[in-house]
C-alpha cells in the first residue's frame, strides 16, 4: 500500500478513537449493558442495516484510498465517524480496529438456485425466487455435515496487513468469536422457496422434520468446532443490529455470549407448529449459551408462551406487526422490549408526527408495563437518496426518549 493511503486511514483513524474513547461512548455502553441487565433505563436507540450508498453527504463517505483492503478500512471509519456526526442515537464504537479469528468450512454441500428480479444495480435488497432443491430424500442426501478448520496463517497475516496501515494511530486485536446467529428457516427456505415449506407442514411434516434435524447437526458441529478451537469473546458488542453488552457472561466457551434464533417464515403458523418445527429445535441449541434473543421481522404476540420455553431467553423481537400492547404486558420487566420501528417511514419523505406517534406508543407501553427496551430501526431498504430521513428520524425518537426518559 502507498503512503497517501496509510495518511488516509490514519487521519481517520484518530478522529475515530478520540469519539471511541470520549465519555459520551462511555455513557452510552453502560446505557446499552444495562438494559440487558433488565434495568429501567433510557432506551438504547440505534439504526442499522442503511442504503449507504444512498447516504453520501457532502463527499463524507467518499474513499480516497487506491489499495483494496485498505479502502475497506477506510470506508468503515468514515461510516462511523457519519453516524456520530449525523445520527442523534447511539452507536458502538470499539477503541480498536478488530481481527476476528479465521476458520474455514467444507461447505453443507448445496447451493441456492434461483431467479432475481432488482430495480437497482447498487442495492443488495432484491427479489429471489427460490428453486426447490431439497424436494425430496434423495436430495436431502446432498447435505453433508461441514469439518472446519483454524486458520492461523490468516489471522497473522490480517494482523500484519492492518498493524502496518494503521500504525499508532488505532490498536489492531485479535477477537475471539461474538454472538451466533442461527436462523435454519432462512436458509432452508433459500433452498426451497418458503411456498414449498409452507405447504409441506401440512402434506409432508416428516420430510421438514428431516431437513430441520440436519440443519441441526449441521450447526451443532459448527458450535462444537467454536467451542474447541477458538476463543469466544464476552465483550462482543452487538447482537445482530443491538447491544449485546451484558452482565453474567463466562470469560470463554459459549456460555460466553449470546445465540440469536427466529423463524421469520412462520409469521402466520399456530404456535403448536411453531414449536413443533422450530422452538423445540432451538432448545438443543440455546441451553448452550448465557442468553437467548429470539425474534427478528416475524410478530410473535399469539408465539409468546411458546418462545418462553427457552431458558435463558432474555431478548425478544418487537415488529411493527405485532400488537405491542399484548407483547408489552406479557414481557414485562423479565426480557428486553426490542422494538423495531417501521422503516416504511424513512423510506420516501420522513413524517415527523408519524414517527412521534409511533415512538410514543412503544415508551409509554414499555413504561406502563415496566419493560426494559432497546430501539433498533433496520430493515432499511432505501431512504431515497434521502439522507435527511434519517437524520429527522433519529431526532425525533430521540426528542420523545427525552421526553419520558430524560437525556
Amino acid at each position: 500500500m502507498n503512503i497517501r493511503d496509510k495518511e488516509t486511514v490514519r487521519e481517520l483513524a484518530k478522529k475515530y478513537m478520540e469519539l471511541a474513547t470520549d465519555e459520551k461512548q462511555f455513557k452510552m455502553n453502560e446505557r446499552m449493558k444495562a438494559t440487558n441487565d433488565l434495568k429501567l433505563v433510557r432506551p438504547p436507540l440505534l439504526i442499522d442495516e442503511i442504503p449507504w450508498y444512498q447516504m453520501n453527504i457532502d463527499n463524507e463517505l467518499t474513499c480516497l484510498c487506491e489499495d483494496e483492503g485498505a479502502r475497506g478500512v477506510e470506508y468503515a471509519l468514515r461510516i462511523a465517524i457519519y453516524r456520530r456526526k449525523h445520527f442523534k442515537a447511539d452507536t458502538i464504537l470499539e477503541p480498536f480496529w478488530r481481527v476476528d479469528m479465521a476458520y474455514d468450512s467444507t461447505g453443507i454441500g448445496l447451493q441456492v438456485e434461483e431467479h432475481t428480479r432488482k430495480t437497482d444495480d447498487i442495492n443488495n435488497i432484491i427479489s429471489h425466487e427460490y428453486i426447490d432443491v431439497l424436494e425430496n430424500e434423495e436430495d436431502l442426501e446432498k447435505l453433508k455435515i461441514p469439518q472446519f478448520t483454524r486458520r492461523k496463517d490468516k489471522d497473522e497475516k490480517a494482523i500484519a496487513f492492518y498493524t502496518e496501515l494503521l500504525g499508532d494511530s488505532m490498536p489492531v486485536k485479535l477477537c475471539g468469536r461474538g454472538y451466533i446467529y442461527s436462523a435454519p428457516w432462512d436458509i432452508i427456505a433459500r433452498f426451497r422457496g418458503m411456498e414449498n415449506i409452507l405447504y409441506d407442514l401440512y402434506d409432508r411434516p416428516e420430510h421438514l422434520h428431516a431437513i430441520r434435524k440436519r440443519f441441526l447437526e449441521i450447526v451443532t458441529a459448527e458450535l462444537d468446532f467454536i467451542e474447541k478451537e477458538l476463543h469466544v469473546d464476552p465483550d462482543y458488542p452487538l447482537l445482530h443490529c443491538t447491544p449485546a453488552y451484558v452482565s453474567g457472561l463466562a470469560n470463554d466457551g459459549l456460555k460466553a455470549t449470546w445465540y440469536r434464533t427466529m423463524a421469520q417464515g412462520f409469521s402466520d403458523i399456530s404456535p403448536e407448529m411453531h414449536y413443533e418445527f422450530d422452538v423445540k429445535y432451538s432448545l438443543e441449541l440455546s441451553k448452550r449459551f448465557a442468553y437467548t434473543y429470539y425474534g427478528c421481522c416475524e410478530p410473535l404476540d399469539k408465539k409468546l408462551e411458546v418462545i418462553s420455553k427457552i431458558e435463558n431467553l432474555r431478548k425478544i423481537g418487537v415488529t411493527p406487526w405485532a400488537k405491542e400492547e399484548v407483547m408489552a404486558e406479557w414481557i414485562g420487566g423479565k426480557y428486553v422490549y426490542s422494538k423495531k420501528p417501521n422503516p416504511a417511514n424513512v423510506a420516501m419523505i420522513t413524517d415527523p408526527e408519524a414517527v412521534r406517534k409511533e415512538t410514543e406508543k412503544s415508551v409509554k407501553l414499555a413504561i406502563k408495563y415496566g419493560c426494559p427496551m432497546d430501539i433498533t430501526l433496520k430493515d432499511i431498504s432505501t431512504v431515497s437518496h434521502r439522507p435527511e430521513n434519517l437524520i429527522v428520524w433519529s431526532e425525533t425518537v430521540s426528542e420523545v426518549l427525552d421526553k419520558y426518559y430524560g437525556k
